[in-house]
């Protein structure tokens, strides 16, 4: 049954009587505010309502009566179209299927977009490339690449967004906000396709494999980039230099370099960072946390990369080899001191005295020598050392700790040069020769006390 108000035109005395889904009422229940547009009249003085409205029965406007109820929660809505359509939210159903695919929707607005996508048509033309886009919204968003329009500002931190969704996903970072939520384990993610990333720990599943190798990946991007190594292509150029990249997270990291923005600002202090990384490796700096703990012993580390050089010590595994001599190293920047050895480079120079290092860390002990600092002393007594491992190899005699086990009987040893030392008796190695009689020692000790019988 259709509800009819009497409204009358301040312009002229003529009272009328109208449907309400001809008039416009911004407030339910108060009718003797409402007014009619009058700009337009007759000759007779009938008045022309241009506004419009949905239908609403005058009985419950009035009442502010609220017939339909939701089963699922505490709110009620006026029309039954209104309940109808949230109660999809709680039921998760989704009624409208599209035609060409097998996609449902909530909404049919939804569905009537994602139909553009079938349909060849795309009748919104970018004005500054040559992209075409079948939805208005997309091309709004596409063109502010252009013009690197950034609507979306952060109040944190001042940083803006080309996209609102990109400002709610960065807003997370300030915010701890993680709802995201594996069923399987209890961690939790800022970003939903994280969270898809990490299901396939659990599940194992890797549906994108490489048709020039084996390999095959959890994730389509993953595949993408690998193919790379196989092309050797790199597809991203620097705008500020000639570099060029194979991966596009490669040049955005590339390009602070030249802008020297840093994104990343840790809460506890006023640093910021290029890197999202780099910041929370930093903020364990504050909370003093270490997250990986060694498989084999006790020992926990700040850093996943410390984790993984300590475990190598266990396995033995010594991935860099010097291409010089054969030796393995179980750190890269051990080869890389190991290597000067073979072109006599020594780079670092003592001010005090004519004697070079290899290493920054032989200088800055050696250096100690002139200076007689001794910053490393003993809680046990009060012996101070030059050097860290000094130390550290001296508080072996309060723990009686020997580390360093021989192979070939039950002996142990608080030095590790006790024991290549000791190993010699085993194998009959005699390293140290005398140059006046030709005779050899075991240890470079014995061989200095035996030359002092030719002097």
């Amino acid at each position: 049954m259709n509800s009819f108000v009497e409204v009358k035109c301040e312009d002229k005395d003529v009272e009328v009587k109208i449907e309400m889904h001809d008039i416009d009422i911004a407030d339910y229940g108060k009718l003797d505010n409402i007014k009619l547009d009058t700009s337009e009249h007759d000759t007779q003085g009938d008045v022309k309502c241009t506004s419009k409205i949905s239908v609403i029965p005058l009985e419950r406007i009035h009442a502010e009566e609220k017939t339909y109820e939701g089963k699922y929660c505490v709110l009620s809505f006026s029309q039954k179209s209104d309940i109808t359509r949230y109660k999809i939210t709680h039921t998760g159903e989704k009624p409208y299927q599209c035609n060409e695919c097998d996609k449902n929707f909530i909404q049919k607005a939804s569905l009537v977009d994602h139909q553009t996508l079938h349909s060849e048509e795309r009748p919104h033309h970018s004005k500054d490339c040559v992209k075409s886009f079948t939805l208005r919204t997309s091309l709004v968003k596409h063109q502010r690449l252009h013009t690197r329009e950034k609507l979306h500002q952060c109040n944190n931190c001042g940083r803006s967004f080309t996209k609102k969704r990109n400002l709610l996903r960065h807003q997370r970072i300030h915010t701890g906000d993680k709802p995201y939520q594996c069923n399987d384990c209890d961690k939790s993610f800022t970003e939903k396709w994280n969270l898809i990333q990490h299901q396939t720990i659990h599940t194992g599943e890797k549906p994108y494999q490489c048709n020039d190798c084996d390999k095959s990946f959890t994730q389509k991007g993953h595949l993408i980039q690998h193919h790379i190594t196989h092309t050797g292509e790199k597809p991203y150029q620097c705008k500020y230099c000639d570099l060029r990249f194979a991966r596009k997270s490669h040049i955005t990291k590339h390009h602070r370099t030249h802008t020297g923005e840093k994104p990343y600002r840790c809460n506890y202090c006023d640093k910021s960072f290029t890197q999202k990384g780099h910041l929370i490796q930093h903020q364990i700096t504050h909370t003093g946390e270490k997250p990986y703990q060694c498989k084999y012993c006790d020992l926990r580390f700040a850093r996943k990369s410390e984790i993984t050089k300590h475990h190598r010590i266990h396995t033995g595994e010594k991935l860099y080899q010097c291409k010089d001599c054969g030796k393995s190293f179980t750190k890269k920047v051990n080869l890389i001191q190991h290597q000067i050895t073979h072109n006599g480079d020594k780079p670092y120079q003592c001010n005090d005295c004519d004697k070079s290092f290899t290493r920054k860390t032989g200088l800055v002990n050696h250096q100690r020598l002139h200076t007689g600092d001794k910053l490393h002393q003993c809680g046990d007594c009060e012996k101070s050392f030059t050097q860290k491992h000094y130390l550290i190899r001296h508080q072996r005699t309060h723990t009686g700790d020997k580390q360093y086990h021989c192979s070939d009987c039950d002996k142990s040893f608080t030095r590790k040069t006790g024991l290549v030392n000791h190993q010699r008796l085993h194998t009959g190695e005699k390293p140290y020769q005398c140059n006046d009689c030709g005779r050899s020692f075991t240890e470079k000790g014995n061989l200095i006390q035996h030359q002092r019988t030719h002097m």
